[in-house]
């Protein structure tokens, strides 16, 4: 009987300090998932941070790329305005020379006229 005590004994002990080693194994275990979590965590937090940025930047870039247009347009704008008012002066000039002109020469042939008819006259 006494025999089978120690083996007993020694058996419980045995599992015991089995028992120990799963647990410590569980341990190390759960402590290395933490760790896989924390830097899966980290990881994702990044991506997101990245994502973020890029957003971010599209929309700078989008915005800029507005400003641009924006400023191509009025700049095309101006640029179209500037050729009216060129057009319209010359076209105003061109017609004030032409009043100008037929009116001088109908002046010009009333003086004439207004000449022939006076030494028709007179003569």
């Amino acid at each position: 009987m006494k025999c089978c005590k120690v083996t007993i004994a020694v058996s419980t002990g045995a599992a015991a300090v089995l028992a120990e080693q799963v647990v410590v194994v569980l341990v190390v275990v759960e402590l290395v998932l933490v760790v896989v979590v924390v830097v899966v965590v980290v990881v994702v937090v990044v991506v997101v941070v990245v994502v973020v940025v890029e957003v971010a930047v599209v929309v700078v870039v989008a915005v800029v790329v507005v400003e641009v247009a924006v400023v191509v347009v009025v700049s095309a704008a101006a640029v179209v305005a500037v050729v009216v008012v060129v057009v319209v002066v010359v076209v105003v000039v061109v017609v004030v020379v032409v009043v100008v002109v037929v009116a001088a020469a109908a002046l010009e042939t009333k003086a004439v006229v207004d000449v022939v008819n006076c030494f028709r006259a007179y003569c």
